[in-house]
């Protein structure tokens, strides 16, 4: 099957999203998500280059566009890597049960896969909470509710791919406890950095006293 969601409208998408197929499915939504995170702290930084005003930050500023560009590329494309992925687990649940053991070795490969697409989102996500970290205070102080929106859309982009993650685990851990176990800490130590990275963009942008 031809996976090719990053190219399709937003309404295309959302059509394919809500049908009864199996993908597009959460994995795919949570790259989406954090793309859209990662794109509007390039709006930011992009609303703060080339003023005077923010001339001491211009050089943080250009920075974060060019690492944040890198990511949005690998979380678009990491769009349609989840839904190939979650492909191949389906196709290896539809394997004939004639061979138990094969079966079972052929869904946990799948899985394998499976599980490092979203842990790549989780990744990808925390280096973009990084970057918002750097700029809450150093951008264009209009747009600070844009950096928390982004971060929110990072945080639900972590936490929705950790849900994929851990939903592969059973079948990785009937074949390869140790691998499953070091997946799972990968995953709880994104999780732990990402929400601490959210948390502090929260709070310094709290809702202004009455």
């Amino acid at each position: 099957m031809n996976y090719d969601y990053k190219n399709m409208s937003i309404n295309n998408f959302l059509d394919e999203l809500k049908s009864g197929k199996s993908v597009p499915g959460g994995g795919a939504t949570a790259a989406l998500d954090s793309a859209q995170g990662v794109a509007l702290l390039m709006m930011v930084a992009n609303h703060t280059i080339g003023k005077k005003k923010y001339e001491e930050v211009e050089l943080l500023n250009r920075d974060a566009i060019d690492k944040c560009e890198k990511l949005l590329q690998k979380l678009i494309a990491g769009i349609d890597k989840d839904a190939k992925a979650f492909g191949m687990v389906a196709s290896a649940y539809a394997i004939k049960n004639d061979n138990p053991k094969v079966r079972l070795s052929a869904i946990a490969k799948a899985s394998v896969d499976a599980t490092k697409a979203p842990l790549e989102v989780m990744s990808d996500s925390v280096k973009a909470l990084e970057i918002a970290n750097k700029l809450l205070g150093h951008s264009n102080k209009n747009l600070e509710s844009d950096i928390c929106v982004a971060v929110l859309s990072l945080q639900a982009g972590m936490l929705s791919a950790r849900y994929n993650v851990f939903a592969n685990l059973p079948s990785i851990r009937s074949q390869d406890e140790v691998l499953a176990d070091k997946l799972k800490k990968l995953a709880n130590l994104l999780t732990k950095k990402g929400l601490a990275l959210a948390g502090i963009v929260i709070a310094g942008t709290g809702e202004e006293e009455s």
